[in-house]
C-alpha cells in the first residue's frame, strides 16, 4: 500500500470531521450528515483500486 493513499485518507477524514463539527455547531445537522456520507463515499472510491488488486492477488494465489 502506498503511503500517499494513507495520507489522502487521513486528510479526507480530518477535513470531513472538521466540516461536520462546524455544521453541527451551527445547527445544520442535515448538511453535516450529507458531508459525512460524501466523505465515506470519497474514501471508498479511493480504496476501490486497492480492493480490486487484493482480489486479483487472492484469485491468482489460489488459482481460481
Amino acid at each position: 500500500m502506498d503511503v500517499t493513499l494513507i495520507l489522502k485518507l487521513a486528510g479526507l477524514g480530518i477535513l470531513v470531521a472538521v466540516v461536520g463539527q462546524i455544521l453541527t455547531k451551527t445547527g445544520k445537522d442535515e448538511q453535516a450528515l450529507f458531508v459525512t456520507l460524501a466523505g465515506i463515499l470519497a474514501a471508498l472510491f479511493l480504496l476501490v483500486g486497492q480492493i480490486r488488486d487484493l482480489f486479483d492477488f487472492i484469485t491468482s494465489s489460489f488459482g481460481l
